[in-house]
């Protein structure tokens, strides 16, 4: 039995699609059969290369934002991570990620800071050869955590839960976020959009989005944004800043968050925090980009940055929940506007960049192997 991957052998390489060899079920691991793979913002970095890694010869399987179902269960899974019966066949939310248990962060019950959670970029000849989402199949390893999804929840509202929407939820409780404050979200991708709504949903009293995209910045305000800030019409950081302070009664927001994955946003995101106020850094995953700010504001505003990574398992499920509560509130069957078989991934890929053209159609682009 073989399943069909596409492999990934750099920026400005297209990719191509190979047929892999199925694994046999390790006893506690799962093959999922993919359903939906989204492109996320991070896998962006890595086509165009902002982000580089040391890719294996032969090709590199990645993407990490999906669901699927069931294929195959090892023989020791039983159940979910909750306890509840699974079969094959059975619809699916589960992480990409595998703490191990055993560094300085995992025996301080920090799961989402493992040193080791996430491996070297694995090529299609090494075991278990389904390492990414952008593939039929997907390997869950043994250790990994997945959970059951609701039958109201269409696969569509689905596939982000396990990077855009549990990120945001567990990165919102890191800072925390509470009944009232204000917050200002920047970037209107995948993870700023549905910020907008877990942060009204948590009580925000005022929610502003600022992006360079002006679709984008519509579809906010339907997700929640009480205000958003083009910076193409204010191209001026004063000026952004300052509004920020007027919709905010002078004070700055309580909390700011950089969901675009530039660092030339940050110091200005640090400018339109409160005295006291905390900026939340989640977007700018590329090493050695660098970004220049004056420390001593950070001091004289008594204001701190936290950053996150990754969230914990635990998140899935809440953020299962947060979708069937709020399914009709918000036009989630909005987040992905188009869908792409496999074998056109390269089209989904170059239809999805936005930086270098500061524009795109796409709110998210979702495979469907």
């Amino acid at each position: 039995m073989k399943g069909k991957a596409a492999v990934f052998f750099g920026p400005g390489k297209a990719f191509e699609l190979r047929e892999l060899p199925v694994p046999e079920v390790e006893s506690d691991a799962v093959l999922i059969r993919v359903s939906l793979a989204n492109v996320c913002g991070s896998d962006l970095h890595f086509w165009r290369g902002d982000a580089p890694l040391k890719l294996p010869q032969d090709g590199w399987v990645f993407g990490h934002e999906m669901t699927g179902r069931v294929a195959r269960l090892g023989r020791n899974v039983k159940t979910d991570s909750l306890g509840r019966p699974l079969a094959e066949g059975d619809r699916v939310a589960y992480t990409y990620f595998y703490p191990c248990g055993r560094c300085a962060p995992c025996l301080k019950k920090e799961p989402a800071a493992c040193l080791y959670k996430v491996g070297r970029p694995l090529g299609p000849s090494e075991f278990p050869h389904f390492h990414g989402a952008f593939a039929e199949y997907y390997y869950l390893k043994p250790g990994g955590a997945l959970f059951k999804v609701p039958d109201v929840l269409s696969d569509e509202l689905v596939a982000p839960v396990n990077c855009a929407l549990s990120q945001v939820i567990f990165g919102l409780q890191s800072v925390g976020l509470r009944f009232g404050d204000t917050i200002v979200i920047q970037g209107a991708g995948g993870l700023g959009i549905q910020a907008a709504a877990v942060a009204k949903d948590m009580g925000a009293s005022v929610v502003i989005v600022v992006d360079q995209i002006a679709g984008r910045l519509e579809l906010a305000k339907e997700f929640g944004a009480d205000h958003t800030i083009n910076i193409k019409e204010i191209p001026e950081r004063k000026e952004r800043v300052s509004l920020v302070r007027k919709l905010t009664e002078g004070a700055g927001a309580d909390i700011v968050c950089d969901f675009v994955g530039f660092p030339q946003v940050i110091a200005e995101g640090i400018d339109m925090l409160r005295q006291g106020g905390t900026y939340l850094e989640i977007g700018t995953i590329s090493r050695g980009a660098k970004v220049e700010f004056e420390p001593a504001s950070l001091v004289w505003g008594a204001k701190r940055i936290v950053g996150v990574i990754m969230y914990d398992s635990w998140v899935i499920p809440r953020a299962l929940d947060f979708l069937v509560r709020n399914r009709t509130r918000w036009p989630f069957d909005r987040l992905i506007s188009h869908k792409y078989p496999l074998e056109k991934i390269d089209e989904a890929f170059a239809q999805s960049e936005w930086h270098a053209k500061d524009t795109t159609r796409i709110t998210r682009a979702a495979l469907t192997p």
